[in-house]
C-alpha cells in the first residue's frame, strides 16, 4: 500500500551571502541563515579586529550591522530577535563596550541573551561570535 501523504510544511529556506562574500560559507559548509516557518536561525557573525585596529567597539558595530543586514534579507529586523548567544574571548574586558553597541540595536522588550567566555575564535583576530534567532517581521 502507498504511504499516506503527510501534510505540507513550510520547507526550510537557506540564506547565503551575496556571491562576493560567499567563499567562507562554501569552504566551511554553512548557511548564513536558515528560515523555517516563521523562525530565522542565523549562523554566528564574528566581530574581529582589522589589521592595525585596536578599538573593539568598531568591530562590534560592524558585526551588529552585518546581523542587521542578514535579518533584513531574511524578512526581519532587530525588533524581532528572540534569542542571542555571544561567545567572548575576554568577557570581562569586552562586556562594557559590547553592551554599549548592543544598546543601539537591541531595545525593550529584550530578547534572551547568554554570554559565554571562550578561549579563542576563528579567525584568531576574532573577539566575539554573535548568534541570534529571530521571528519573521509581521
Amino acid at each position: 500500500a502507498p504511504a499516506a501523504a503527510s501534510p505540507q510544511r513550510d520547507p526550510a529556506q537557506v540564506l547565503m551571502p551575496p556571491p562576493e562574500y560567499r567563499a567562507g560559507n562554501e569552504q566551511w559548509g554553512y548557511a548564513e541563515a536558515i528560515t523555517h516557518d516563521e523562525t530565522i536561525y542565523l549562523s554566528v557573525v564574528v566581530a574581529w579586529l582589522r589589521p592595525g585596529e585596536s578599538d573593539q567597539s568598531d568591530a562590534f558595530e560592524r558585526a551588529f550591522r552585518q546581523i542587521e543586514n542578514i535579518l533584513k534579507r531574511a524578512g526581519s529586523n532587530w525588533d524581532n530577535v528572540i534569542d542571542m548567544t555571544t561567545y567572548h574571548t575576554d568577557l570581562p574586558v569586552q562586556l562594557d563596550a559590547f553592551v554599549k553597541v548592543k544598546a543601539r540595536y537591541v531595545a525593550a522588550p529584550f530578547p534572551t541573551w547568554t554570554a559565554i567566555d571562550v578561549d579563542r575564535l576563528v579567525p584568531d583576530t576574532g573577539l566575539v561570535e554573535i548568534k541570534v534567532i529571530a521571528r519573521k517581521a509581521k
